[in-house]
């Protein structure tokens, strides 16, 4: 080994034990070493609403709206011309964009929403799910609804802080679809497609 390499060598372990120490006498300190850091970034790219029964309900509103470059945010407003709302289920399929098209993962679930809404934790996926709409959401209560159901401007911030920080998801294309029933009878489904890149 040459007297360089040597050097480096040296140079780079008390470097190391000196930032031990560091850490050990003064709590945190970040030292940026120049190494790259890996990071994902959520991207809404469409969404669609469909309702299969007009005169149960409609969508006023279901849009992606881009303030700017970084701020997006999702908003949905179902107009409902029979209330109250007693009796509620959603089925929720989010798919992964593969080789061969959208495919299942992850979740294939259908979740009585009136009796979810009573108790949170009793089904821990939906849980995480309705944490995505939960602060912008008017559906955070248990039924009956004898209101339009909102959800208002969902960041896109939130979702990606969601998607990469709280529960990691590969990089692809996603489409987040719900199937909605009312009283046993499919009424709305909702397709919200993104991206982690």
């Amino acid at each position: 080994m040459g007297i360089h390499k040597c050097g480096l060598l040296v140079l780079f372990a008390l470097s190391y034990s000196v930032v031990q120490v560091r850490d050990l006498s003064l709590g945190k300190i970040q030292i940026n070493l120049g190494l790259p850091q890996i990071s994902s970034k959520f991207e809404f790219t469409n969404i669609r609403c469909n309702s299969l029964d007009k005169q149960y309900s409609d969508f006023e509103h279901c849009l992606i709206k881009s303030i700017n470059r970084s701020y997006k945010y999702v908003t949905i407003r179902v107009k409902l011309f029979k209330t109250p709302l007693t009796k509620v289920k959603g089925r929720i399929l989010k798919r992964f964009d593969g080789y061969n098209g959208y495919r299942p993962f992850m979740v294939n679930m259908t979740v009585d929403a009136c009796r979810f809404l009573e108790n949170m934790n009793s089904n821990p996926i939906a849980n995480y799910l309705y944490g995505f709409v939960k602060l912008y959401t008017n559906m955070n209560h248990s039924c009956p609804y004898d209101h339009d159901l909102l959800v208002d401007k969902l960041p896109i911030q939130f979702v990606n802080y969601q998607v990469t920080k709280v529960l990691p998801f590969p990089e692809g294309d996603y489409v987040y679809e719900t199937h909605w029933f009312a009283y046993d009878i499919k009424r709305a489904v909702v397709k919200v497609y993104g991206t982690i890149s």
